[in-house]
Formats: C-alpha cells, structure tokens, sequence
C-alpha cells in the first residue's frame, strides 16, 4: 500500500496535535507541582491579622500619648495641645535638617509641615514610628517623666537624637525624621493602621 501525500499530511498533524497536547499537559501538571511551594511563601494568618490594627485613642487626652504595637514596630500615638501645634506651625521647614515628611508607602517628597505629618482637622494627633532613625533605638517621650529634649518632642537616649513634637529630627546624629505610618481616621476617636 503506497502513502500518499494527504496519508502524510494527516499524520504530521496528528504528530503535531499530540506533541502540543503533551506539551500542555506538561505545563499544567508543572504548574500544579509547583504551586504548594509558591503558596508557601505568602504570610500566614497571623501575620496578616497584624498588618492592620484598629487603635482607640479616646482615652488620650491633649498633652498625652501611647504607644501601640504594629508589625512589630511600637507606634507612638499623641495628642498635641494647642501650644505644641503652634510651636510646630511656626517652624520654617527650610530650617529643618530634614526637610522632608517621611510617609511609608509614599514616594513623593512633602515638605515636613504639620499639614502633612498629621491629617486635615486631625492637627492634634501624631502617629508615628517609634524607632529613631540613627540606629533603631526607641526614643524617649511618651511617658511624662521622660527627657523630651529642648523641643518637647523626643529625645533618643541611645546617641542623643533630638525630634519635636511632630518627630521632626532636630539635632544629633539621626539622619531623618521619624517615619509616619500609614492610617486613617475611621471614627471621632479610632485610628485604623496599615
């Protein structure tokens, strides 16, 4: 029986079809062994549980602050009276040794103003990382007993890095101002961070 070229044709395509088909079982079955170890690598429950917290500051009155744990990091929380919030409006930032508002998640470049530090008709609230800046130690000036510098701020016992009231670096060996979480009003007195 001699082939002729439709015989030959139809077999190459067949040859073609199952190659593919093979192929694409391949793939897929690649795919499907290899998704435990990348599934792996995502946070787990509790880490995620962690990446936003709900904080109510109703109990902080004017003058006073806490600090609250986020990802790890402590989270200084003040409530600034109104002669700290004219001391820090009155700051020209040009003045500053860093001039610019440190926002996690954000790229751009503010300038480090009360208006940006701290939410429109929320003026009074700071929140912010509690780490200093130099080399990672937690600053003084939460509690009321604590060295707060010449600024009223905070004051990092560590090396002597001095920040303001809105954790603006002031003096000393820290290279930038402490950093500002993200977060959001989500009522008259509870922050929501992350």
């Amino acid at each position: 029986m001699n082939a002729t070229v439709e015989d030959i044709e139809g077999d190459v395509s067949r040859r073609d079809f199952i190659y593919l088909a093979t192929g694409a079982f391949a793939a897929v079955g690649g795919a499907v062994a290899l998704w435990p170890f990348i599934d792996q690598m995502n946070p787990d429950a509790s880490t995620m549980s962690l990446s936003t917290i709900e904080v109510d500051i109703s109990p902080v009155l004017a003058g006073q602050a806490i600090t609250v744990l986020w990802r790890g990091m402590p989270i200084f929380v003040r409530n600034l009276t109104p002669e700290e919030i004219g001391k820090a409006k009155a700051v020209d930032v040009a003045d500053l040794k860093d001039p610019v508002a440190r926002l996690l998640g954000s790229t751009a470049e503010l300038p480090a103003s009360a208006a940006n530090i701290t939410k429109p008709g929320k003026e009074n609230w700071l929140i912010a990382v509690g780490i200093c800046t130099h080399l990672g130690c937690v600053p003084k000036g939460q509690s009321p007993g604590d060295p707060r510098g010449p600024y009223g701020g905070y004051f990092c016992v560590c090396h002597g890095s001095i920040y303001d009231t809105l954790g603006r670096v002031r003096g000393g060996p820290a290279p930038r101002n402490l950093d500002i979480p993200p977060y959001e009003f989500t009522g008259e007195a509870k922050i929501k961070l992350g």
